[in-house]
């Protein structure tokens, strides 16, 4: 099939719904996985968008068979298909500040009593010990704690992030599987 006629049918599938998003997304990655010589790189964008477009529709298992049909071209996949952190549904969460206390504690593998503990210690540093212990990055738990506690001056966000900074991994590690323990004790 010719470059334009391929281009017109991927076009024409994109705009018959959510219902054929995973017949269209697996298609273009089949396409951009055996891109054909004849066929023009100013093509391949607008492919590469198309993918990406129609995989922001798709369920995570489809999601994941693409992701196994782009193995061998790993830079694509992670343009089309860029995995959602834990730490980004934290920060989502977050931001819609309803959800915060649950999406913490599943995150943190406690239970909802011990998240809203940790979020409303005022000083922040039971949320860096639980961040840093959970693998939580910096940058990620610096979103949070402004999130938890907005309106705070510059320095609160400075000693909060010395906090973070200045916590051992270790003993953070070792207060969060504490928090675990006692939730499971009682």
């Amino acid at each position: 099939m010719a470059a334009s006629q391929k281009l017109s049918h991927l076009l024409q599938l994109a705009d018959q719904g959510p219902a054929l998003r995973a017949a269209l997304a697996e298609e273009v990655a089949e396409l951009l996985t055996n891109w054909p010589s004849d066929y023009p790189d100013s093509m391949r964008e607008i492919c590469e968008a198309l993918l990406a477009k129609a995989a922001r529709d798709l369920d995570a298992a489809t999601r994941a068979r693409l992701r196994v049909q782009l193995y061998s071209h790993s830079e694509l996949a992670a343009r089309v298909l860029p995995r959602e952190s834990a730490s980004q549904a934290l920060i989502e969460a977050a931001r819609s500040a309803d959800h915060l206390p649950a999406a913490l504690a599943q995150n943190l593998g406690v239970d909802n009593k011990t998240a809203q503990q940790i979020l409303d210690d005022e000083s922040g540093a039971a949320l860096a010990v639980a961040c840093k212990g959970a693998n939580i990055d910096r940058a990620a738990f610096s979103t949070l704690a402004l999130l938890a506690h907005p309106g705070r001056d510059r320095s609160h966000a400075f000693a909060v992030l010395d906090v973070f900074d200045n916590v051992p991994i270790s003993e953070a590690t070792r207060l969060l599987r504490g928090w675990r323990a006692s939730q499971a004790a009682a």
